[in-house]
């Protein structure tokens, strides 16, 4: 090897030394738990898709006196392509998955002929897979829910319970 003294002349060589303590203090903060581990190195690719799905689905949630209404963007999609769910009792999933080239089918042979010559020249629309999910309030109707999805917007009405009416003191009649 070569001698590190000629690249930094008049350098001195510099040793750092730990006593233990300290070493083993670093050492146990550096050590992570394995589950902990295994999501920061390498989550589950449903996971990935799940939140990128998640941040590439803008959504708007209103409150009315009566309800929560939850607007989504959800473009190229039929209604039939969307999925609304109550999972848990109370989380509001909302999902979906755009493919690409959705042309009106033509003659097979000829599409498949047109696509081998077609090459893109720009690729920015988002396909894959649309999610949210939401936490729905504890006043929320999970079971009078309502979807509508027009012209790529979908909207989905949560109504809510109904407070309970106060209670009339009762009168007892005193003998």
């Amino acid at each position: 090897g070569e001698n590190l003294g000629s690249i930094f002349p008049g350098q001195k060589k510099m040793e750092f030394t730990f006593d233990q303590p300290l070493l083993s203090t670093v050492q146990s903060l550096l050590s992570v738990p394995d589950e902990m581990e295994k999501l920061l190195n390498a989550p589950t690719r449903s996971y990935v898709q799940d939140t990128k799905a998640m941040a590439y689905t803008p959504a708007d949630v209103k409150e009315y006196p009566s309800s929560f209404v939850f607007v989504l963007d959800m473009p190229g999609l039929k209604a039939e392509d969307i999925k609304v769910q109550i999972e848990n009792g109370n989380v509001l999933s909302i999902s979906g998955e755009r493919k690409r080239d959705e042309h009106p089918r033509q003659k097979e042979k000829e599409k498949e002929k047109e696509e081998a010559e077609a090459k893109y020249l720009r690729m920015e629309r988002r396909v894959g897979k649309l999610m949210r999910k939401f936490t729905l309030p504890e006043n929320a109707n999970a079971d009078a829910i309502s979807a509508v999805c027009q012209d790529g917007v979908l909207t989905v009405t949560v109504p809510k319970v109904p407070p309970p009416e106060p209670k009339k003191p009762k009168t007892i009649e005193v003998k």
